[in-house]
């Protein structure tokens, strides 16, 4: 199955990308590529391969979830870029 200038436009719209007619001749020959490459992929005898969750073993550590000290007023407020005695002080977003 071969993408078409049409198929590339769709999914631009979709992602609301607006290309340019260079750009579209360029993502379509990309994307033919991928799939000729998939389908090369999928010739490959993979009958003996095991399935895999994870291409390597993750050996994932979590540090333990304790409470701790909290900060104090002063240290959270000490690098703030505005701040008045008790808060973060932010630009106004609401009108």
């Amino acid at each position: 199955m071969a993408v078409t200038n049409e198929d590339v436009k769709y999914v631009a719209d979709l992602a609301r990308l607006q290309l340019s007619e260079e750009e579209v001749e360029q993502l379509k020959g990309d994307m033919n590529r991928i799939l000729d490459y998939m389908e090369t992929l999928g010739e490959l005898d993979t009958s003996d391969v095991e399935p895999l969750e994870h291409v390597t073993d993750l050996n994932v550590s979590f540090r333990k979830d304790e409470a701790g000290e909290p900060l104090s007023h002063e240290d959270a407020l000490k690098n703030a870029p505005d701040a008045d005695s008790d808060y973060f002080r932010v630009p106004r977003v609401i009108e």
